[in-house]
């Protein structure tokens, strides 16, 4: 994001109790382009929610960088050190969107590719999930999984990592919680605010690769 300059404001003096209009550097209000990418809106028969992205830092915020990475056009790279995820794109440019990590976005990294993707996921606990959380059963493999929703801890997009032909268990995700977005949490893969998976569904293309480091 362009960062501006007040010189006008830089090195002055600020007699006490003065009260100063603006800060002398910092990022240009974006307020209606955020409203906009974080309002609400009608997915898949489901209304999903405004996010109240104000309360959110704003370096977690969509938005178009300089590619770090220099991966090929195309692929993934989340960065689990500084909770982002990039889609990268030409001309050394990427979309990062911020992201949650729980327990399980720390259990694996390296190559894959995203084998495929599903709109309104399933969610099935894994077993040493249900372990730990007992009440969570009724959502196991054999009863059928938690149905799509907007309860549901995968949200709105789900996309399947695999490795070698063999399915990771780790999954970019969305989520109802977007209190998590930049942080670690108790669980989950890797987690998004829903918009924004919503956003990078339609942006990643099948057998996609990705990189997790």
């Amino acid at each position: 994001m362009p960062v501006y300059r007040n010189p006008a404001l830089e090195n002055r003096w600020v007699e006490p109790g003065e009260v100063v209009p603006e800060d002398p550097v910092g990022l240009p209000p974006q307020d209606a382009h955020y409203a906009d990418v974080y309002a609400a809106k009608e997915d898949g028969g489901f209304l999903v929610p405004a996010v109240p992205y104000r309360q959110i830092d704003p370096r977690f915020y969509r938005q178009e960088v300089a590619d770090p990475f220099g991966e090929a056009p195309g692929t993934i790279v989340v960065d689990t050190a500084d909770r982002y995820l990039y889609l990268i794109g030409s001309g050394g440019r990427a979309t990062r969107y911020g992201v949650g990590l729980g327990r399980e976005g720390f259990a694996w990294s390296g190559r894959g590719v995203i084998q495929w993707k599903q709109k309104w996921p399933r969610w099935t606990p894994p077993d040493t999930m249900i372990a730990r959380q007992p009440v969570l059963a009724k959502y196991s493999a054999s009863n059928g999984g938690m149905p799509p929703g907007l309860d549901n801890p995968l949200g709105s997009r789900a996309l399947y990592i695999f490795q070698n032909g063999q399915d990771t268990l780790y999954r970019v995700h969305g989520t109802p919680e977007w209190q998590s977005i930049g942080k670690a949490v108790s669980s989950g893969c890797v987690r998004m605010i829903n918009q924004d998976v919503i956003d990078l569904y339609d942006r990643v293309r099948g057998k996609a690769p990705i990189l997790v480091i």
